[in-house]
């Protein structure tokens, strides 16, 4: 053989990580360019890889995240070494939690370069191994793809979560015989079922009075929306969605009672009180639920999951069940059908219940919704953004203390996928990220991000990001101007609140905007609200809608956070 004809062989360690994420259909990755990088950066450039480069390393891996959450495969984001792997540890922590699908590739300096004192040197393996389902390390350059495999495969396997792939620089670099290159690609099946279990799980239905189903994040990852509506009809039992299992099946349903959050207007803490069975499918007994002290003590518990780690934390459980939601629903289902099981008798009478119920108090929200005070209560912001944004192909993102909280009990969520939040670990700054991430998946969809003040100094410049590659999201910012739940919260527990960290002022964020080339528009009346949506949508650019609202109004947000550290409202 040649020396030309074996030089051919020969193919950089960077372009073959590129071209293994390319045969697992990655099509976008967001990234910060970084010197440790450079080699997949060319491969994935010259593999037409859809690259969005951001103002800061937190903004994309929130956009990988979001992509992972609304296409369910994982969302890849690429650092560099150091301080650009240092930035993307929220994210990381926030993914984990959401249980979101995301692949994190980071550079670090090379083998030979090692206690150094190399350019951002850091030791960062043992940093993120506890923050994510697993942490690689390839060190052989005629691995490479190999390990691109597994860590993709780790992020879909079982429970989804973020997964870590660290590839040295001079790994990167390095030249390899195509022959010695070893060709992975597997995809694991992780319909498992318990057929027993859906026989007792129909059992303990049948004998219930007043049952209630908490759908979440793991039925949605299941893509069980279709078995869910099925089940639900079949059998009559009421249900409420959590999470990124919101709108898995429509609030309009007349089934659907909307979102399992018991500050909610709505029946949900009459159903926490009152039901005598719950099952949880996919569904976490996590701090909404006060960590399972605000379900009724004599309710039976059947619980679905995944991951047989979630299977009672925080609550003795009945029925425990591990399994995929999608598959148990269906076991289910086939029962119910062939007549191996028979549905319970009906819960008309539970169901007008709770329809009373949540009457009664979304009649005390109406007052609030529709409050014309100045400045403008937030809930009216709410509920008039959740107005506007009622097409079942519209993605509402909200983003901070507060106002995710208003906006979590004020969103109607008709379809799966199309409201995000950033989740249990309540982390600020995912919102215009997110929104971004949605934009690009889904240009012919309207896109929102309603998002506190506070919050929005997070990512701000990711509107620079919008504007350059013409990305037309509108941000709409609740600006009470300041931390509106670190100061109720603090008058709770302290009396009045301390004006170092809680008061940010009035700031013209939408003029800001406006000099980079998008739309903005300030708003301080209620009935200027939707004309300003509307002009932002027209617009056509990425917009800025700066909404001046009320900061004496004490939202429910602020009310859980003073009972955080074990303060009890009297």
């Amino acid at each position: 053989m040649t020396t030309a004809l074996k030089s051919q062989q020969l193919v950089n360690a960077g372009h073959l990580a590129a071209e293994a994420l390319t045969e697992r259909g990655v099509d976008h990755v967001f990234f910060i360019s970084g010197g440790h990088t450079y080699p997949l950066h060319q491969g994935l450039q010259e593999k037409g890889v859809h690259m969005l480069a951001t103002r800061h390393e937190q903004a994309a891996v929130f956009m990988a995240e979001a992509w992972g959450r609304l296409s369910r495969k994982p969302g890849v984001a690429m650092v560099t070494a150091g301080p650009g792997f240092t930035n993307a540890l929220t994210p990381i922590a926030n993914a984990r939690l959401a249980n979101s699908p995301l692949l994190l590739i980071a550079g670090v300096v090379g083998l030979n370069a090692c206690e150094k004192l190399d350019l951002q040197d850091m030791i960062q393996l043992p940093v993120i191994e506890p923050m994510v389902k697993k942490a690689f390390v390839c060190h052989k350059p005629e691995r490479i793809k190999e390990f691109v495999d597994m860590a993709y495969r780790t992020c879909i396997s079982g429970k989804p979560g973020p997964v870590y792939l660290e590839l040295p620089v001079d790994v990167q670099n390095a030249m390899v015989e195509r022959s010695e290159v070893r060709q992975m690609s597997t995809t694991p099946e992780t319909r498992i079922v318990d057929r027993g279990k859906a026989v007792q799980l129909l059992e303990m239905l049948k004998k219930a009075k007043r049952p209630v189903i908490f759908a979440g994040s793991g039925a949605y990852y299941s893509d069980a929306g279709k078995e869910l509506l099925q089940f639900m009809e079949k059998t009559g039992v009421p249900v409420f969605t959590a999470l990124q299992g919101r709108g898995l099946v429509p609030d309009t349903h007349e089934l659907c009672f909307e979102a399992s959050l018991i500050i909610r207007y709505g029946a949900c803490a009459h159903a926490m009180n009152n039901a005598d069975l719950f099952v949880l499918l996919g569904n976490r007994i996590c701090m909404y639920y006060g960590s399972g002290q605000l379900f009724n003590p004599d309710a039976k518990f059947a619980q679905v999951d995944i991951d047989p780690a979630e299977l009672g934390r925080n609550r003795t459980i009945d029925l425990p069940i591990m399994s995929d939601v999608q598959a148990l629903l269906q076991e289910c289902l086939e029962l119910l059908d062939t007549g191996k099981a028979k549905p319970g008798k009906g819960y008309s009478s539970w169901v007008d219940e709770l329809k009373k119920a949540e009457a009664e108090s979304k009649a005390m929200g109406d007052v609030n919704a529709k409050s014309d005070s100045v400045p403008i209560h937030p809930y009216r912001l709410a509920a008039e953004v959740n107005a506007y944004m009622n097409g079942e192909d519209d993605i509402l993102v909200a983003d901070g203390g507060d106002t995710q909280v208003w906006m979590a009990m004020a969103r109607t969520a008709v379809k799966e996928g199309q409201y995000l939040e950033s989740g249990i670990y309540g982390c600020l700054g995912v919102g215009i990220p997110f929104a971004i991430a949605a934009k690009m998946m889904y240009p012919d969809k309207r896109v929102l991000n309603i998002i506190g003040d506070g919050s929005v100094g997070f990512n701000f410049m990711e509107f620079e990001t919008a504007i350059r590659k013409k990305i037309p999201v509108v941000i709409v910012i609740n600006n009470d101007q300041g931390w509106g739940m670190i100061r109720h919260s603090q008058k709770i527990k302290l009396g009045k609140p301390m004006d170092e960290g809680t008061e940010i002022g009035d700031i013209q964020y939408h003029q800001f905007v406006e000099c980079m080339g998008g739309f903005g528009i300030r708003v301080e009346k209620p009935g200027d609200i939707v004309p300003a949506l509307d002009a932002a949508f027209a617009s056509g650019k990425p917009a800025c809608v700066n909404v001046m609202t009320d900061p004496e109004v004490m939202g429910p947000g602020a009310m859980a956070l003073a009972m955080v550290s074990g303060y009890k409202i009297e």
